[in-house]
């Protein structure tokens, strides 16, 4: 009805219908995850687009390509000559220096404000190769964002590349799940209708193309091999040997409160205070307080951060609004795991990152080392470096950082949140906080300390939270969780219920279900959801698709059938009913019903939910006597009976 109120007749409706079909013609379906996804052809798309301005016009309605949202410059004829050799562009948005890194080919990193370059860009438009080359000169525009300078006749074209690739409509490579951040806003930049006479010289006379660049579009088929960039080395690291053991704030805190105390990850902490049953449960039905301030704590700062951490993680860090946070990992080039962690997004250009204990130094002597450049980040291009090379890196346990610094307090459990409300705050903090939505943050003051309060936790609670305080202060804010939280059934906890409290969640732990002696990956772990491989480039991506297409196993969890029966662990063998090995366990622990519950590295076709399993828990390296040699009273190792169960319980 719509379109022949305006006009339409039978035969621009085919017409209408025909331009409709090619470009359906013209689209790439793929899978993304769990969903159905297209991408379509660029010079189809814009093909179509001006079949419906044709379209349209004929039919006397009023729509125009110059009012149709999209980028339209007036043919050269009509240019005036002194004003008719360059189109200017704006690109500006939060994500404008992510999506000019990947579509322009020139090294944006290096522009300081008001500076420009030669650059180029590859749209798949114009050669039996698929790509057509448009140069044009790059500024980084003083006020924020950038101005991209092309040849007016190139100018449709280039405005509609950007704002479709903006969209996420179009593809670009062969790859269809790559996607450019987005969105931005290309907006027509110039003097009047668009266009200068001249652009500007380029302050920095580098080549328009960057070998420092570890991709852009167009960048399989255009990088060549520097002559003067030799390959860089791998990342090692090599554990020091017998380092003296450290120990949190705390420490005389839980010493004074009675815990049992063990060496953990080169740290002096807490395994329990009373039993880790106890313990477990207190967090489960109401509270439980953890010391994490052994945990590394770093912040990315300026204008690059976010590309920097989008380069070492395999999450979308683009995705983050402030006062967001999400959980990721740092791949190496062979998509090794190097740790899981997360990251929370302080504020427009801040961001804290938090590390495993055991991996701290490895982690900070990581990053630096991509930052700088001293280490390979791509296995195709290994003289290349990380985007976001500009980022300010700070570890905030380091002394060093003064009223900065921060270690992490962990307040889990369903009364969490009252316990922490009953702290004195004003009314405006105590509104923040009960408004924060699982994994988001907030800046908070509280009994006069100053807090990054994240609704965060490694139990597997939804009401949980994780609190940043400055060392120093550490001590008072754990006193004043337990002297409110007490009466309301909080109770300190230390590794031992932190562990099981993460096994019955089925999280996984680094050294356990990701890397260890089985050397599993995110998504051996169940965790491939993380990794986002529609960004178009981070450390690892390449290998991470390659073996993900291999992958024949995953991390399962699992609960034996019956109380009271043996402890399993790490490296124990899982059979099926046959008595064929078809796994092993990676962790176990009592969950709150008193079964043990633990996690497994199964082949794919024992993962469905309720297949029963056989484990050998504490499998003997000497079989004994064979079976046939067995009397009455002899005594042999039988696994015992269990079943895969959900691989995260119901909230």
């Amino acid at each position: 009805p719509w379109i022949t109120q305006r006009g339409f007749t039978e035969r621009e409706t085919i017409a209408l219908a025909d331009i409709i079909a090619d470009l359906l013609h013209a689209c790439q379906p793929y899978k993304l995850a769990d969903s159905s996804r297209t991408k379509v052809d660029f010079a189809a798309l814009r093909q179509a687009r001006e079949r419906v301005s044709l379209l349209a016009e004929k039919a006397g309605i009023d729509f125009t390509p110059t009012n149709s949202g999209y980028p339209h410059f007036p043919h050269r004829d009509t240019v005036p000559a002194d004003v008719m050799e360059w189109a200017i562009f704006s690109v500006t948005g939060e994500k404008a220096p992510e999506f000019i890194n990947f579509v322009t080919t020139s090294d944006a990193e290096a522009l300081k404000p008001g500076d420009s370059q030669f650059t180029q860009v590859y749209t798949t438009a114009g050669t039996a190769e698929g790509y057509f080359r448009f140069d044009g000169v790059l500024n980084r525009a003083k006020e924020g964002g950038y101005l991209l300078r092309v040849k007016a006749k190139d100018a449709n074209t280039v405005g509609l590349w950007l704002r479709d690739l903006s969209d996420g409509f179009v593809a670009f490579e062969a790859d269809p799940t790559r996607k450019i951040p987005g969105p931005v806003s290309v907006q027509n930049a110039g003097h009047g209708i668009g266009f200068s006479k001249k652009a500007p010289e380029p302050t920095t006379k580098d080549s328009p193309v960057s070998n420092l660049k570890p991709y852009f579009i167009g960048s399989h088929e255009f990088l060549q091999v520097p002559t003067n960039s030799p390959a860089l080395p791998s990342f090692t690291w090599t554990d020091p040997s017998d380092p003296p053991l450290r120990r949190t704030p705390l420490y005389a805190t839980h010493v004074a409160a009675g815990a049992k105390v063990i060496p953990f990850a080169g740290w002096e902490m807490p395994v329990w205070y009373t039993t880790v049953k106890e313990e477990h449960a207190a967090t489960r039905t109401a509270a439980g307080l953890f010391d994490c301030a052994h945990m590394g704590v770093y912040q990315a700062e300026g204008p690059d951060a976010c590309a920097f951490l989008d380069s070492v993680t395999g999450n979308d860090i683009t995705s983050l609004a402030v006062g967001d946070s999400l959980y990721t990992h740092f791949l190496d080039p062979d998509a090794n795991v190097i740790d899981d962690l997360l990251v929370y997004r302080r504020g427009v250009e801040k961001y804290l990152v938090v590390v495993n204990a055991s991996n701290d130094d490895k982690d900070w002597a990581w990053l630096n080392a991509v930052k700088d450049g001293k280490v390979k980040v791509d296995n195709a291009r290994p003289w290349t470096r990380a985007f976001g090379r500009n980022v300010n890196l700070r570890n905030l346990r380091d002394p060093k950082e003064g009223a900065d610094m921060k270690v992490d307090l962990a307040l889990q459990g369903p009364k969490s949140r009252d316990i922490l409300l009953s702290l004195d705050m004003d009314t405006d903090t105590k509104n923040r906080i009960k408004r924060l939505q699982r994994t988001q943050l907030c800046e908070a003051k509280i009994n006069g300390l100053d807090l990054v309060v994240s609704r965060t936790g490694y139990t597997g609670e939804r009401m949980a939270f994780e609190l940043f305080v400055h060392p120093d202060k550490a001590v008072e804010l754990w006193d004043a969780l337990i002297e409110h939280g007490t009466p309301k059934g909080l109770k300190p906890n230390g590794l031992g219920a932190r562990d099981s409290l993460r096994t019955e969640a089925g999280l996984p732990l680094y050294g356990h279900e990701m890397g260890g002696e089985l050397n599993l990956g995110v998504s051996e772990a169940g965790f491939g959801s993380y990794v986002k491989t529609y960004k178009p480039w981070f450390i690892g991506r390449d290998a991470y698709m390659a073996r993900e297409a291999k992958r024949a196993a995953e991390v399962v969890r699992f609960t034996f059938e019956e109380t009271g029966v043996r402890m399993a662990h790490n490296g124990d063998p899982v059979l099926d009913k046959r008595g064929r090995t078809i796994g092993v366990v990676t962790s176990c622990a009592v969950d709150k019903e008193g079964y043990l519950t633990g996690q497994a590295f199964l082949e794919d076709k024992y993962l469905e939910e309720g297949t029963p399993i056989l484990i050998f828990q504490s499998a003997p390296d000497k079989p004994g006597k064979a079976p046939a040699a067995l009397r009455f009273g002899d005594r042999t190792a039988i696994p015992t009976p269990a079943k895969v169960v959900r691989r995260f319980p119901k909230a």
